[in-house]
């Protein structure tokens, strides 16, 4: 759904889990490390990005794996459901670097290059991380760059984030278009000045005291059709 006309950006930033890689091939991992319990995934997930705020509001930065590994073991606990810390590493790390992209990415990136955009990713994740991600879902092509909170310590959607990244595109806030699955990042980048798009995964839906995004897509594909006719 394209909202407005609004100035062709001249970098499109894209956050990567959920977004561009598919969460679900970690249920039966995240699932089996917590007795079976499957649904309790999106609670992991939605446990470890609540951690991450809290280490940039303390100031007390820590990795984005070790978060994950950490929420992990909170969430079994609420749960009553014993797990040590190698056992919580060991459902997160290999399949969380081993992603597959969502159907729609492949062909979508493909499009956007085509299009002659200048493509880059904006994560929380760690920059080996990602990297190996882009390695195992054969998008490493499509990105001109990777960029990670690794670098500055603080996570999205705090603002700095936004900020940082475009001082290293040297570009303007309204020049640059976030592409996220999440509410939060979305909310994040239009308070930073960003155009956004907000890719309406399943299971996802956007903050509403937050500003609204600029176009809401049901995925990637949708969004480079929107970008042509510009």
């Amino acid at each position: 759904m394209k909202k407005n006309m609004l100035p062709k950006p001249k970098v499109l930033i894209f956050d990567v889990n959920e977004t561009l890689l598919d969460l679900e091939s970690m249920r039966a991992s995240v699932g089996k490390a917590l007795n079976d319990r499957n649904e309790l995934l999106p609670l992991w997930f939605t446990t470890m990005l609540h951690n991450s705020l809290v280490t940039t509001v303390t100031g007390e930065y820590q990795d984005f794996g070790k978060i994950g590994v950490a929420s992990l073991m909170m969430v079994a606990k609420n749960n009553g459901i014993e797990l040590t810390g190698e056992e919580a590493k060991e459902a997160i790390v290999t399949p969380l670097l081993s992603l597959p992209p969502h159907p729609d990415v492949v062909p979508a990136m493909q499009d956007l290059k085509k299009q002659g955009f200048k493509i880059v990713s904006l994560t929380n994740s760690s920059n080996h991380g990602v990297k190996t991600q882009f390695e195992n879902a054969g998008l490493t092509d499509f990105f001109e760059s990777r960029y990670s909170i690794e670098d500055i310590k603080i996570y999205k959607p705090d603002l700095r984030a936004y900020e940082w990244v475009l001082k290293q595109l040297n570009i303007k806030p309204e020049e640059a278009l976030m592409v996220a699955a999440h509410g939060w990042d979305i909310a994040g980048a239009k308070e930073a000045g960003l155009q956004a798009a907000f890719v309406a995964r399943p299971g996802k839906a956007l903050y509403p005291l937050a500003q609204r995004p600029d176009y809401i897509v049901d995925d990637i594909g949708q969004l480079a059709d929107i970008l042509r006719s510009q």
